[in-house]
């Protein structure tokens, strides 16, 4: 057992004493594990730079955040242990309908109580090095090579959407609220540094010349050396993309994040020291986008396996991911990186194994798990932006013919249709708390009703061998898979829907990353060679709603179209580029006279639905329906209602 002790930090009564289903109460613990492992040891051999870093004893020693909720009466004997997202704690969120508070926190809400109503035992790990400390989020004191240990470069790639005179060297793609820990330049005169930019992903690169760009930060128009930023004559320009490659100060070992997620949830549900005692039965972790492609990348270790030979988690909830995974174990890894493309954007995307054409290569995602043992059951779930960036339909296609590939026995795999990467939220806004700015107003559609479902369902079949609800995703067998062009050209006949230009539409491409890679060191700028992989969406229906994933009752009875995708505002620069991760909604006409004025050919929604009333008799009845699936909890149909309730009283002024 890899978690030396932990060190306990708060000890406290959960919200106060407040009683959940049965009079059950929950004790908050924050504590620190410090982890001591072996780099020597066949579990860990596969973690980047772990043999480089300074040891002990013989033993590489690191630290981290720990958060556990703890119910009063041992629950249900199951554990949800979340990968925080970005160090923030947000499975309530997802779960308990808690109101989203972008800025991060250290309260924990219940929203409606959800999980603790059912007894799960909650816990969070610190594993990403870059978190930002002091402050109320989780992070992990990662192990970092001696000064000189290590060579190569780091990519930064960004794509501003404002006109702007500096960057600062972290990731921007969740803006200030990530405020990650800036990763300086070990030399501000590197002459082997090197800034690029293209007009678009794939575009052609153009370098700028050493002299027209500096580590600096601007003061008043002015370049002021600066390990940490970069500065460019002229400035940064909106919806350009921009790679910086330098080596940096520091190098941490990343992959010191994906052990102490095994090691501490090996450690709470089996440790003698644990403060869960012996009250775990069942251990499912789940991650949300960043951390769902660490959970894919955790499987393609085979790090469901610890150190004693033990399984780590029996289910796996994969949210968001598609088919990607992550620096999560790379030389100058940047957990929070995503821009397309990057190294956790390369095959194998499938678990079953399979042969690119491309490239010569055989893998699935799940190989080396398979043969170290310990497979869990896994659920993946996807919204409609994973599938639209380009990568989610990889995860259950031939990348030989574009065919489809049915999950493994252990796998199940949902689409939650019409949706964008995050919960759709009132009221009607075309910029984002990011400030990135759609054509269209962003997605509507609340999907975490499905969510429950899915980690409901999920449980049973670990804990009662329950058989899950089959898998629902576009498959071209049943004419619900289609080309992206294919639905953007159906959905050009609504007006003011404003659909992206194929020729920049993101696609993944066999990366040429050197012949390092699969030892965590990667050649940079990587090269694009031969093909894209094959792609598909969801097909639409006549509303241009999408047919080919469980649809929300407020998809399969709209008062608007819903997709994945929304275009990049033109102030934003980019012309024709999607906002990866955000989709858009565009409503229907009040009535026929507005629908006729504008020439959309919708029915209006006075045209589908008599009165409000109607409407949401009509929503009641879908969610029953996907009740009887169980694909929806009965007790959350009215959940459903409210929700449907809510955004056609916004589009209809209500």
């Amino acid at each position: 057992m890899a978690v030396e002790r932990l060190e306990i930090t708060r000890r406290e009564s959960y919200q106060n004493g407040k009683a959940f289903a049965d009079g059950r109460t929950y004790e908050r613990i924050e504590g620190i594990a410090h982890y001591a492992v072996d780099p020597d040891h066949a579990a860990n051999r596969a973690i980047t730079d772990l043999a480089l870093a300074e040891r002990s004893d013989g033993l590489v020693r690191f630290s981290g955040d720990v958060t556990v909720l703890v119910p009063s009466d041992g629950g249900n004997r199951a554990m949800l242990f979340e990968i925080p997202n970005r160090g923030n704690r947000v499975m309530t969120r997802m779960f308990n309908q808690a109101l989203f508070d972008l800025m991060p926190t250290d309260e924990i809400s219940p929203g409606d109580g959800f999980l603790m109503d059912r007894g799960w035992t909650l816990a969070w790990v610190g594993w990403q090095w870059d978190v930002p400390k002091p402050g109320p989020r989780m992070g992990l004191s990662a192990p970092f090579l001696p000064v000189g240990a290590a060579g190569g470069q780091m990519q930064l790639r960004v794509q501003p959407d404002n006109d702007q005179a500096d960057i600062s060297l972290t990731d921007h793609h969740v803006g200030s609220i990530g405020n990650h820990r800036l990763i300086p330049t070990s030399d501000v005169d590197d002459p082997a540094a090197r800034l690029l930019v293209r007009d678009h992903i794939y575009g052609d690169a153009r370098e700028f010349p050493r002299q027209q760009w500096r580590f600096a930060r601007d003061e008043n128009g002015a370049p002021v050396t600066d390990a940490e930023h970069i500065w460019l004559d002229g400035g940064f320009k909106a919806g350009q993309v921009y790679d910086v490659l330098y080596t940096p100060r520091d190098c941490p070992v990343t992959g010191a994040g994906l052990i102490a997620a095994r090691d501490l949830a090996s450690f709470l549900r089996r440790g003698g020291d644990s403060p869960l005692g012996q009250t775990i039965d069942h251990a499912v972790a789940e991650g949300i986008s960043q951390c769902g492609r660490f959970l894919r990348t955790f499987l393609n270790l085979a790090l469901n396996t610890d150190e004693s030979g033990a399984a780590v988690f029996d289910g796996m909830l994969v949210h968001i991911a598609g088919g990607r995974r992550g620096e999560f174990n790379l030389r100058y890894g940047q957990p929070s990186v995503q821009p397309t493309p990057s190294a956790g954007h390369r095959f194998p995307f499938a678990d079953e194994p399979q042969t690119d054409p491309r490239t010569g290569q055989t893998a699935g995602l799940l190989d080396r798990q398979k043969a170290a043992g310990n497979l869990p059951k896994i659920f993946y779930t996807d919204t409609a932006a994973e599938y639209w960036r380009g990568d989610a339909s990889l995860s259950h296609l031939s990348v030989v013919d574009g065919s489809d590939v049915e999950p493994p026995d252990n796998a199940r795999r949902y689409l939650f249709a019409g949706t964008q990467h995050g919960a759709g939220v009132l009221p009607l806004a075309d910029i984002s708390p990011f400030d990135s700015h759609g054509s269209n107003y962003f997605n509507l559609v609340d999907y975490r009703p499905l969510y429950r479902a899915a980690i409901t369902n999920l449980l049973a079949w670990i804990a009662e061998d329950a058989e899950p609800p089959a898998s629902v995703f576009p498959r071209k067998a049943d004419c619900t898979a289609t080309a992206r062009e294919t639905v953007a050209s159906k959905l050009d006949a609504i007006p003011t829907l404003v659909t992206p230009d194929p020729a920049v539409l993101p696609s993944l491409y066999p990366l040429d990353l050197g012949p390092d890679a699969d030892q965590g060191t990667v050649c940079l700028p990587a090269t694009r060679t031969g093909r894209a992989y094959p792609c598909v969406v969801s097909a639409v229906d006549a509303d241009g709603n999408e047919t080919g994933g469980v649809r929300m009752p407020d998809v399969s009875v709209p008062v608007a179209t819903h997709t994945g995708f929304n275009v990049r505002h033109p102030n934003s620069g980019g012309a024709g580029q999607i906002l990866e991760y955000v989709g858009l909604t565009v409503p229907f006409a009040t009535d026929a006279d507005a629908r006729q004025a504008s020439g959309d050919p919708r029915p209006s929604i006075a045209e589908r639905y008599p009165n409000r009333e109607d409407y949401l008799q009509r929503i009641e009845a879908a969610a029953q329906a996907l009740v009887e699936t169980r694909l929806l909890l009965a007790e959350d149909v009215a959940l459903c209602a409210s929700l449907a309730a809510d955004r056609y009283d916004a589009i209809t002024d209500g």
